[in-house]
């Protein structure tokens, strides 16, 4: 199946090792290994993350809380849920709510395409939102560092005008904050500029057109990334899977940045 579209989680795997987005995204192979030990205790926090964010979800089309909170079944769930409901009452503020908004724009010969948590709008603020059920705070260098925080960003602007009776947005209006169901104390806020956007924009339509002519896909030489990553056997880099106690943020594959959207179940975007 030819590759049509790129997103964050792709774009990411193509920087951290080539091969690992060829396996992948181009030949679609399957999970051939666990990504990280003790199994089943990294499965049900990796279930319980994407459980937390259709809580979230349900929370914002207008379920009442106390409903919500009967689902939140589990002793990570509660303080998750108990920390949300502290720490956002503040988005009644809040003249427009988006949540689980999905954005696509053209990339080269690709569409670049997103699933935001929250993209919340109070006349000339935007904020976008995004929920993470990290067991570790990670660095906010490698926070502004990753695909996530580029592409989001710079895609609201590229796409985002009909959420804003059809002019562009400002990169200076747009801020990103994740927010820890585990840390909610501290979040990680990044604003944004014109001289950031036009750097973003530019590296990923960089990307893009790199991977349309890719040629070749070699492995990464930071074999640490190899300890978490599922297809690691195809590329004869270990058998045993990395210990979920001593993995970086990136060793957490969290459930939502797992996610396969149709692209042809989405309605085109005017320019």
């Amino acid at each position: 199946m030819q590759l049509t579209t790129l997103s964050q989680s792709s774009l990411q795997d193509y920087i951290d090792c080539a091969r690992r987005f060829q396996l992948r995204y181009l030949d679609r192979l399957s999970y051939p290994a666990i990504e990280s030990e003790p199994t089943l205790e990294n499965e049900k926090h990796q279930q319980e993350g994407e459980f937390f964010h259709r809580l979230v979800q349900q929370y914002l089309i207008g379920i009442p809380a106390e409903q919500v909170a009967k689902l939140a079944n589990t002793v990570n769930l509660q303080r998750w849920w108990e920390n949300y409901q502290r720490d956002f009452r503040s988005l009644e503020d809040f003249g427009s709510l988006y949540p689980e908004a999905t954005l696509s724009a053209p990339l080269g010969k690709y569409r670049l395409l997103a699933k935001y948590d929250l993209i919340a709008i109070n006349q000339n603020k935007i904020v976008i939102y995004d929920w993470k059920t990290y067991r570790k705070r990670p660095r906010n260098e490698w926070l502004s560092a990753r695909m996530q925080t580029r592409v989001y960003r710079a895609l609201l602007i590229h796409a985002g005008a009909h959420l804003n009776n059809g002019q562009q947005f400002e990169p200076e209006q747009i801020e990103m904050i994740y927010w820890f169901s585990d840390f909610p104390n501290e979040p990680a806020q990044f604003a944004y500029t014109s001289a950031q956007y036009k750097r973003d924009w530019d590296t990923l339509t960089k990307l893009a057109d790199e991977i349309a002519n890719a040629s070749s896909y070699p492995l990464t030489d930071d074999r640490t990334k190899c300890m978490f990553c599922a297809y690691r056997s195809y590329c004869e880099r270990g058998v045993r899977a990395g210990d979920v106690d001593q993995a970086d943020p990136q060793g957490e594959m969290e459930a939502e940045e797992l996610f396969d959207v149709n692209f042809e179940q989405i309605g085109e975007i005017a320019f």
